[in-house]
């Protein structure tokens, strides 16, 4: 076994050498100009579906007396920020990798600072702060010592915590789980001789014979069946497919007003929502834990993407790190500042991307493919705007990224309960109190004091006692909801 590994060590060496590289490239460049272009493409149409699903999440993020988030002009800072983020990292950082506004972070935007009472403006000038920090974080040389602060049992926790959330917006949106109203009065829960009867639990199953429910159950069948079958485009795909199955029931789906339209004109004007970000309003001490929150999250989707992909396009080295990943780092933090100024959620590179290069994609060369895609679909946004307002037809897409993110529950140590607890807590509490970082900092806190009360401090580093401490901030300011 041994003669084995090292023969296929030397033959990998051999390979990089004999295409022009060193041992320390990030890949070996075995790629070619229809490769790249067929990568490129095979990404944007996986990854197509955030168009859809991302301006349909915010146009959820409105408190009581704010003015309706405009759909038009959230497409167009939606795709406007994967095509510059994607651009910039296969130019700057010459990696295939797409970016986008993460699945995940829209929903806490969205659903979690908003019970929170937190204004637009300030929600977006968290996202533009948080992508500072993490800009700040990779220049300085400190991803590592973030990184490794973190245990690998609370980092997938963070991952299954926020897919099984994604999966309950969908099934809440779609009316496949509905909540019992609160608020009614004694008499109503009256039951025979006067006495109270027991409440109606939290979550119920919902109405199954109305047909948009039934829909939405097919439409996420039909889904994660394709996504088995790993079917290019499968999330779109599914949304187009049930939107379809609406309208030939009778369903009113509304057709698209037209094929094409200018972007920056009209409906699809990024002035409503470009540059109204509040930055001082969420400089202080009470939306530290938030802050904390969106870099987190952003700081964690970026590593495991990258890990992810640089394993599925050989581009990781014998360590099995990813080199140079300050560039795709940087990258991913300046396009989450750029998304706060066009106005929407967090940016970072896509899973997606490991579809475009099992195509062939192998150099920035494919992202710029992507970019320049996501650059023609703003011209197409009215096809797009129906499907955008049908939550039968995208809430299924939400449930299925949601369960592409469970898969890393097996990362859990489960037996080890001093790693189980807090990272259980974090995804219960997530769930639970319908908050991603509700659980986030529930979880950090417990983790270094589980360790202590089990009488194993040595295994807590200092970062992680920085972040319990900065993450009680949330608690004691009554921020959580």
């Amino acid at each position: 076994m041994k003669d084995e590994t090292k023969d296929e060590g030397g033959r990998m060496n051999d390979e990089r050498k004999s295409a022009g590289h060193s041992d320390s490239s990030f890949i070996v460049h075995r790629s070619s100009f229809m490769g790249e272009i067929l990568g490129g493409a095979t990404t944007f149409i996986t990854m197509a579906y955030i168009i859809v699903l991302n301006p349909a999440i915010l146009s959820h993020a409105k408190l009581e007396g704010e003015a309706e988030l405009p759909l038009g002009a959230i497409t167009m800072a939606t795709i406007l920020s994967a095509m510059v983020g994607t651009l910039l990292m296969g130019l700057y950082a010459n990696r295939p990798l797409a970016v986008a506004p993460y699945m995940g972070e829209n929903a806490f935007i969205a659903f979690g600072l908003t019970a929170l009472h937190i204004g637009w403006a300030e929600r977006i000038g968290a996202v533009f702060v948080s992508g500072a920090a993490f800009v700040l974080l990779t220049l300085c040389g400190l991803r590592s010592w973030l990184a490794n602060s973190i245990s690998t049992s609370m980092k997938h926790s963070f991952a299954v915590g926020i897919g099984l959330f994604l999966m309950l917006i969908g099934m809440y949106m779609t009316g496949i789980v509905t909540s019992f109203v609160t608020g009614m009065p004694v008499e109503a829960l009256l039951a025979a001789e006067g006495k109270i009867k027991a409440p109606d639990v939290p979550l119920k199953i919902g109405s199954w014979h109305d047909p948009q429910v039934l829909l939405a159950l097919f439409g996420f069948v039909l889904i994660t069946v394709m996504l088995y079958w790993k079917v290019r485009g499968a999330i779109l795909f599914g949304i187009v497919a049930v939107a379809g199955m609406g309208y030939v029931i009778g369903i009113d789906v509304p057709p698209p007003e037209r094929i094409v339209a200018l972007p920056f004109t009209g409906d699809y004007s990024l002035s409503p929502i470009a540059l109204k970000l509040d930055i001082p309003g969420v400089l202080r001490i009470t939306f530290l834990p938030l802050l904390l929150t969106l870099f987190l999250m952003s700081f964690l989707d970026t590593l495991g993407t990258l890990v992810a992909v640089g394993s599925a396009g050989n581009m990781l080295d014998e360590k099995g790190n990813f080199p140079e990943i300050e560039k795709p780092m940087l990258v991913d933090g300046l396009s989450c500042m750029f998304s706060a100024l066009v106005g929407t959620s967090t940016s970072g590179a896509y899973i997606e991307s490991a579809t475009g290069i099992k195509e062939g994609a192998r150099t920035g060369l494919a992202a710029i493919v992507t970019a320049l895609l996501f650059g023609l679909s703003l011209f197409f946004i009215p096809l797009v705007q129906p499907l955008q307002k049908l939550t039968f037809a995208y809430g299924p897409a939400l449930m299925a990224v949601g369960v592409l993110m469970l898969g890393t529950i097996t990362k859990i140590d489960f037996a080890d309960l001093t790693e189980t607890v807090p990272a259980l807590t974090t995804i219960v509490m997530m769930l639970f109190t319908y908050n991603i970082a509700n659980g986030l900092t529930a979880g950090l806190v417990l983790y270094p004091l589980f360790k202590l009360a089990a009488g194993r401090f040595k295994e807590v580093n200092l970062g992680s006692v920085v972040l319990a401490a900065l993450c009680l901030v949330y608690f004691v300011f009554g921020l959580p909801h």
